[in-house]
């Protein structure tokens, strides 16, 4: 049998890339999938970033199933950085990041089964930056920083945990040379690495671990950088 035969996951931003890989694994593994997504197709149809939008969803899925038993936050947040970033943008993606996992937790927890957890797909950004993604980036420490106070407010009704995926590649390119060499692990992440953690922290084998972060990254954040190390130079302009 199937590890999550007869049990309900509920993915947001499982159209695509991350959030589609995590649906298909669940699939997989005998649950059924209810997921939420801007673009047009065979499931719910809404932005996250509302609050009407989340209520409907939530009713949806507690009109159609008994009992909900993981939840996974994934829909990306806008990326914008502080030169071009507007007041109303940074609220949106806090909204979609930070807000909307918050929320559909909250409208979700009555319909919580035994055994229930909760991923928050974040970012290994919430720990490191690039110029000009502070919106992204806010998105993703928050989130980060949610999961475990959700852990704790959650304790022994729900165990909550978050990913750090880095350079994950949901093209299906070849991805080779520096690009891939600079990981430790001498390759790009695939989509189906988030999807194998997000299941384990989902099942009974993870069982003792909550309000924890996973950053799935190759080995990246690890990597020292120093001026003259393995042929990077800093370049001030």
């Amino acid at each position: 049998m199937a590890q999550f035969e007869g049990k309900t996951a509920v993915v947001t931003g499982g159209a695509h890339g991350i959030g589609k890989a995590i649906a298909e694994a669940f699939r997989r593994e005998g649950a059924r999938v209810f997921i939420i997504d801007k673009t047009p197709g065979d499931w719910f149809v809404g932005d996250v970033g509302d609050k009407e939008t989340l209520e409907r969803f939530a009713r949806h899925i507690s009109d159609n199933c008994t009992c909900v038993d993981y939840l996974i936050n994934n829909a990306l947040p806008l990326m914008r950085g502080i030169d071009e970033c507007t007041y109303d943008e940074f609220q949106y993606a806090l909204s979609v990041g930070v807000t909307a996992p918050f929320y559909l937790t909250k409208l979700l927890l009555p319909h919580f089964g035994t055994g229930a957890a909760i991923i928050n797909i974040s970012s290994s950004r919430d720990r490191m930056s690039q110029q000009q993604t502070e919106s992204y980036t806010a998105a993703k420490g928050g989130i980060a920083a949610l999961t475990h106070a959700l852990s704790v407010s959650l304790a022994g009704r729900v165990r909550v945990n978050s990913i750090s995926p880095g350079w994950i590649d949901t093209t299906e390119s070849v991805i080779i040379g520096a690009d891939a060499l600079q990981q430790p692990v001498g390759r790009v992440g695939k989509p189906e690495d988030i999807a194998e953690a997000a299941l384990f922290l989902c099942s009974e084998k993870a069982g003792f671990i909550t309000g924890e972060n996973l950053c799935i990254d190759g080995g990246m954040t690890r990597l020292m950088i120093y001026h003259g190390d393995h042929g990077w130079t800093y370049d001030a302009h």
